[in-house]
C-alpha cells in the first residue's frame, strides 16, 4: 500500500570537531577536511503526498526563505526522477540559521530521503547522494547516514560509524555569519597541511581516542576570521571555555561547542537562563548514525 504521509521525520544537526583548509582550487572552491559529527539537535519535518505534482512548504516556526532548500531538493528530485507526485513539506524550524550547524543541507537530506519514500522511487543512497551534491557541499554527509572524515569540497566522505557517543554544549549568538564573507576574507589560512584518516586513526586509537585527537591536534581555520567579523563568537568561546574548559567554532559559525564528557551524565549542565538575551544554547548529545539510515540502501 502507498504511503499517504510520513510524519515526525527528523533532520539532525552536524559539528565540525575539526575543520581545516587545507589548499584550494582553481575555481575558487576550498579545499577541506573535517571530522563531522551528528548531534540530537534537529528539525522536524511532516510530508503529505500530493497527486497534482504541485510542492509547497509550510513554516510552523520560523518563516524560512521562499525558495529553501528543501523545495529545492524536492523539485530537483521530482525532476530526475520524472515523478508526477508533488508534497506538502511543513517544517517545526529548531535549528538556528547562520549557525554552522548544517541545518538547511540537513534538511534538504532529510527531503530526499523521506521523498525518496512517499512517491515509491526506490532509489539507492548513492543515487540520492550524487544528486545531494548538486545542492550543497553538506549535504551528502547528512544523506550519507554516519559520522564521516570528510575532505575535498564536503564531497569526499569516509563513514566512521564507530564513534562514541558523547556530549557537547553548544551556544549561538543572536548573530549569523555569511559563509561567502569568511571565505572570501584575505585573513583566511588556506594552507593547513593534509592529514591522512589512516595516519590520524592510527595516532588516535580508539573511538574515544578519535574524538579527542580532533580536540587536541585540529582546530577551525575558519574560526578567527568570524571571531573578527562577528566578536560574539569570541564571547561564546569564552563563556564555554570558562564552564568546560574547551571551546570550539563549527563550521563557519556563529555557534561554538564544546566536549562536555562521555558518561551517562554531561560534565557540567548548561542554562539557557545563563546566556545572554537573544542568545540560544543547549546540551546536546552525538548520535551514532542518522536517524533515518534505514530509509535507503
Amino acid at each position: 500500500m502507498a504511503l499517504s504521509a510520513l510524519w515526525d521525520v527528523p533532520a539532525p544537526a552536524k559539528l565540525n570537531l575539526f575543520l581545516h583548509v587545507t589548499g584550494r582550487r582553481d575555481d575558487g572552491y576550498h579545499l577541506l577536511q573535517s571530522l563531522f559529527v551528528l548531534i540530537d539537535w534537529c528539525d522536524v519535518l511532516h510530508f503529505e503526498r500530493r497527486n497534482d505534482a504541485g510542492l509547497a512548504r509550510h513554516d510552523l516556526g520560523a518563516v524560512l526563505p521562499p525558495d529553501d532548500l528543501c523545495l529545492r531538493a524536492a523539485r530537483l528530485l521530482q525532476a530526475e526522477s520524472g515523478s508526477a507526485l508533488g508534497a506538502d513539506i511543513t517544517i517545526d524550524k529548531n535549528l538556528p540559521w547562520g549557525a554552522g550547524l548544517g541545518g538547511g543541507s540537513s534538511d534538504a537530506a532529510s527531503t530526499l530521503l523521506a521523498l525518496n519514500r512517499l512517491w515509491g522511487l526506490h532509489w539507492p543512497r548513492g543515487r540520492l547522494a550524487a544528486l545531494a551534491l548538486r545542492l550543497g557541499a553538506d549535504v551528502p554527509f547528512f544523506v550519507g547516514g554516519h559520522n564521516a572524515w570528510v575532505e575535498g569540497v564536503g564531497e569526499q566522505l569516509t563513514p566512521m560509524p564507530a564513534l562514541p557517543r558523547g556530549w557537547f554544549a553548544v551556544v549561538k549568538p543572536p548573530q549569523g555569519i555569511a559563509t561567502q564573507a569568511i571565505f572570501g576574507h584575505p585573513a583566511l589560512p588556506r594552507k593547513t597541511p593534509a592529514a591522512t584518516i589512516l595516519g590520524s586513526l592510527e595516532d588516535a586509537g580508539d573511538g574515544i581516542g578519535v574524538l579527542e585527537w580532533a580536540q587536541q591536534v585540529g582546530r577551525n581555520d575558519l574560526q578567527t576570521v568570524a571571531q573578527a567579523l562577528i566578536p560574539e563568537v569570541a564571547q561564546a568561546a569564552g563563556w564555554l571555555e570558562a564552564r568546560f574548559g574547551n571551546s570550539r567554532m563549527t563550521g563557519s559559525g556563529s555557534a561554538v561547542f564544546a566536549k562536555a564528557g562521555m558518561d551517562d551524565q554531561p560534565s557540567a549542565t548548561l542554562s539557557a537562563a545563563e546566556l545572554p538575551p537573544g542568545w540560544v544554547g543547549r546540551m546536546c548529545r552525538s548520535l551514532a548514525r542518522h536517524p533515518l539510515v534505514g530509509w535507503a540502501d
